[in-house]
């Protein structure tokens, strides 16, 4: 039976010549036999405790922001598993990876099969060009990376982000979701559609 494991790594965030200490969440989605990793930040030795035994499908990128990417060919590499990455990402990615491309591509609308649940891609521009979400309506739940946390979007105010974008997006592909759809972000702690959804008319008026 599928579930959803989890895992806490510590590192940094570095873009525009600043870095910043991080906590990222890494999600592992799959039984005892299969998974995918959602996003592999600071530690692959951390992410593969958490994996165990079982074979890796895919190690799957919500954006391409060093925090989020930085093991991702070490772990792909330790799991023969493809990192995939939305295309428009590849610009952020190559900040941190000139040397090695992501294995696939992600695309809106794509679904993603594992230990007999579906994941289906969002794209969700806006903190990242290549921003994605993966929902699974088996679980009731949508990986929101750095698109969605508790208390409101993702950070906007640096390189190839933007507020509208991000607030659109939200709006048009998360806030459609069931109400009970349980949010598991890219840091901090978990919280629902129907808790943020009332807050987007705060967003709107907001002048960023």
């Amino acid at each position: 039976m599928a579930r959803v494991d989890h895992a806490v790594t510590r590192g940094t965030f570095s873009l525009d010549g600043q870095t910043f200490d991080v906590d990222n969440n890494v999600w592992v989605v799959g039984d005892d036999t299969e998974c995918v990793v959602i996003d592999a930040p600071h530690d692959a030795d951390a992410i593969l405790r958490v994996v165990g035994g079982r074979k890796v499908k895919a190690i799957l990128a919500t954006h391409a922001h060093d925090d989020h990417v930085r093991v991702a060919p070490d772990l792909a590499r330790a799991t023969g598993a493809p990192v995939l990455l939305h295309p428009a990402d590849r610009v952020v990615w190559d900040l941190t990876h000139p040397d090695v491309a992501p294995d696939g591509d992600l695309a809106d609308g794509q679904v993603i099969e594992v230990a007999g649940i579906t994941l289906h891609v969002l794209h969700t521009p806006g903190h990242a060009p290549g921003a994605c979400c993966f929902h699974s309506p088996e679980l009731g739940a949508v990986f929101t990376g750095d698109t969605l946390f508790h208390g409101g979007p993702g950070a906007t105010g640096r390189s190839f982000s933007d507020y509208d974008t991000i607030v659109r997006s939200i709006a048009t592909r998360l806030l459609t979701l069931p109400k009970d759809t349980v949010v598991h972000t890219g840091h901090g702690e978990d919280t629902t559609i129907g808790t943020e959804a009332p807050h987007l008319p705060e967003w709107l008026s907001q002048d960023v």
